[in-house]
């Protein structure tokens, strides 16, 4: 079986997920830069993990719009594919990712309450929502090879 990260690919962070021998997925780590340009410790920051990790494929969220459209999200998110693909030479996926920081906010509400769960928010949702994108690709292996 493949050893697995999943991304999540935001402006300033990008959330962590790796895939346990189970076939579960684990958030990790939240990764943040000041700027969305700025990728060079956040690209740094991956490839460690993924030695780390024994990692052999990434799976990356890919934001499309409700109506299934590409937009200006997925653009970035696509040039970002390209960039990680070249430094690591492994293979990349992506994956449909509509509603995932949804689905996160809303796990992370039902699993800690009140003022818990807005300092747990804003310190996990993108790792979150790496693991449910990480996830969805597990069980019905699906997504895009670029």
């Amino acid at each position: 079986m493949s050893k697995l990260i999943g991304l999540d690919y935001g402006s300033k962070t990008v959330g962590v997920a790796v895939a346990l021998s189970e076939g579960v997925a684990k958030p990790l780590e939240t990764i943040r830069r000041e700027k969305e340009n700025h990728l060079r410790k956040t690209c740094a920051r991956i490839e460690q993990l993924i030695v780390q990790e024994g990692i052999d494929t990434i799976v990356l969220g890919l934001p499309l719009n409700m109506d299934g459209s590409e937009g200006e999200r997925t653009a970035a998110v696509r040039v970002f594919a390209d960039m990680i693909k070249r430094r690591t030479g492994l293979r990349v996926v992506l994956v449909d990712e509509r509603l995932t920081s949804v689905e996160a906010e809303a796990y992370l509400s039902e699993n800690y309450g009140g003022k818990r769960m807005e300092k747990k928010l804003r310190a996990d949702v993108d790792n979150v929502a790496a693991a449910l994108i990480l996830q969805d690709f597990i069980d019905n292996a699906c997504g895009e090879d670029i």
